[in-house]
Order: C-alpha cells, then sequence, then structure tokens
C-alpha cells in the first residue's frame, strides 16, 4: 500500500472555557491514502471540524503529531503551515465562500495565480476543472448568477484547483437539497477519485456515506470505525 497523505497520530485538542477545560479529541490516530475517501461523522460538538482545522493546520493541536506526505507539520513556522495549505490542502466548506465581484472562472483561476502561476495557465486550469463538472457553460457568471448547486461545484473546482494532495470538506452539501446534495457530492467524489487526492469529509448526511471508502465517528473524542 502506499504512504498515507495524512497521518494524525494521538491528536488532542483541548479549549479554556469559563467552566474550565473542555477536551473534544483525546488521542485521535487516522490514516488517509491518495485516492480514498474517509467519511467523518458524529453529533454536533462532537470535534469534527476541530479535526479537521487541525488536519488542515488552521489550528495548532494541543498534542500529537500531524504529517502531511510524510512531513512533519508539527515544527512549522506560520509561513511554513500556510505554504502547505496553499500548496497541498483544498478546503470546501458548507457555505461556497465565492468572491461575489469575481466569475466562476475568476474564482477557481485566482488561487493559482496566488500560488505563482501565470494568468493564462490558472485559466486554463480553472476551466478544465469546471467543464469536468459541467460548468463549461456558466464560466462567466458570478455566484448571484448561479444556483446553489453549480456555486459548491465552483467552490470544488476551487478547492482542486492547485492540485492538493489533501482535500478536506466540512459539510460540503449541508445547504443544499437532497437531491442537488447527492448530484454535487458525486461530482466532488468523481473529480477527487480521478485526480487521486486523499479526501476527509466531515457530514451529517448519511446518504453521502455510500460515496466513501471507510466512515469514521467521533465519539467521546476518540474516532472508531462505523459499521455499515
Amino acid at each position: 500500500m502506499s504512504e498515507p497523505v495524512l497521518a494524525i497520530r494521538g491528536l488532542r485538542r483541548s479549549y479554556v472555557t469559563g467552566q474550565g477545560t473542555l477536551e473534544v479529541l483525546k488521542g485521535v490516530d487516522l490514516e488517509v491514502f491518495p485516492g480514498e475517501l474517509v467519511g467523518l461523522v458524529g453529533p454536533s460538538g462532537s470535534g469534527k471540524s476541530s479535526l479537521l482545522h487541525a488536519a488542515g493546520l488552521l489550528e495548532r493541536p494541543t498534542a500529537g503529531t500531524i504529517q502531511l506526505g510524510g512531513e512533519d507539520c508539527s515544527g512549522l513556522s506560520d509561513a511554513g503551515r500556510a505554504r502547505l495549505r496553499l500548496g497541498s490542502i483544498g478546503f470546501v466548506y458548507q457555505f461556497h465562500h465565492l468572491l461575489p465581484e469575481l466569475s466562476a472562472l475568476d474564482n477557481v483561476a485566482l488561487p493559482v495565480m496566488i500560488a505563482g502561476r501565470p494568468r493564462r495557465k490558472a485559466e486554463a486550469r480553472a476551466r478544465a476543472l469546471l467543464e469536468e463538472l459541467g460548468l463549461g457553460a456558466r464560466l462567466t457568471h458570478q455566484p448571484a448568477q448561479l444556483s446553489g448547486g453549480e456555486q459548491q461545484r465552483v467552490a470544488v473546482a476551487r478547492a482542486l484547483a492547485n492540485a492538493p494532495r489533501l482535500l478536506l470538506c466540512d459539510e460540503p452539501t449541508g445547504n443544499l437539497d437532497p437531491a442537488t446534495s447527492v448530484a454535487v457530492f458525486e461530482n466532488l467524489h468523481d473529480l477527487a477519485r480521478s485526480q487521486g487526492v486523499a479526501a476527509l469529509v466531515a457530514t451529517h448526511n448519511m446518504e453521502l456515506t455510500r460515496f466513501m471508502d471507510r466512515v469514521m465517528a467521533l465519539k467521546d473524542g476518540r474516532l472508531e470505525l462505523r459499521e455499515a
């Protein structure tokens, strides 16, 4: 088997509250491999977002290690973490967070240009992704001119624009109706699989778990395999 894209060992995350210290993650171990989609389920407050934020190098864990592509991220500076996020990690959230004044094409091309590639190549990459997601006729449309499902497809394309090794999704279809939710996630699944991206997807939608290779449940701060 290939090496994991994401390897988490003994991850702990605590928060200080007015009532004391709240330990949300209590020693999480997880590996996600190239081309694999892993679902993450659990009730609200179970720590799904905390786990994704740690895996995405947005928050530093209280304890434990995170390796991305074999690189230990524990000692990285903030600049080093930002470099890895830009080049190696894609994010899809419940809300699309597209820039309203930009077209679909420009929203997807922007992170590629920020990473230092010329506009021509960035636009070619954006166009290819959007066409693969069935949005070839919507390239010049701004977010307000797109349906909810189309907006989220643009967000998926943007997340994959820099060819990340890891895709992190936090309720990626939580804002969509059931039929659109399944259609958008099927697009995400197929595109991530074809590009060999490792994906960790937090969701409340059990219908989406049929697309996953594994489904892990967060319970009492720890991960366990959820049986089918």
